[in-house]
């Protein structure tokens, strides 16, 4: 058996999201506070980018906040030309927010037990 299993952040964490012009601003906060160093270790700023390279990013920015547990993504040039220059219905930050949690990490087993 192995001692680690793949989730989705979503198992284990929340975001919220904005946008502005033709960026995404992406939040990351573990529903657990010591979950926090998992989430610094495997959600990096090369792979949230690769995530969002189909939609035409090109680059991102990941600013950590550790006294509030929380990680701040800021993705370039994602919105395909800014929330009024798309023709995308949503094209907005908030669904961004659900493909970054989505995103699957490794976990170690006892890491996830819950009393």
């Amino acid at each position: 058996m192995s001692d680690t299993t793949t989730i989705t952040l979503h198992d284990i964490a929340h975001s919220r999201a904005g946008d502005k012009g033709n960026r995404v601003n992406l939040s990351l906060m573990p529903y657990d506070p010591a979950h926090y160093d998992l989430l610094a270790e495997q959600v990096t700023a090369e792979k949230v980018l690769a995530l969002f390279r189909h939609r035409g990013a090109t680059g991102c920015t990941r600013y950590d906040l550790p006294l509030l547990h929380a990680f701040n993504f800021v993705i370039d040039d994602v919105l395909e030309g800014g929330v009024n220059g798309s023709l995308n219905l949503d094209g907005h930050g908030k669904s961004h927010s659900f493909r970054l949690l989505a995103m699957t990490i490794e976990v170690p087993r006892e890491r996830l037990s819950r009393p």
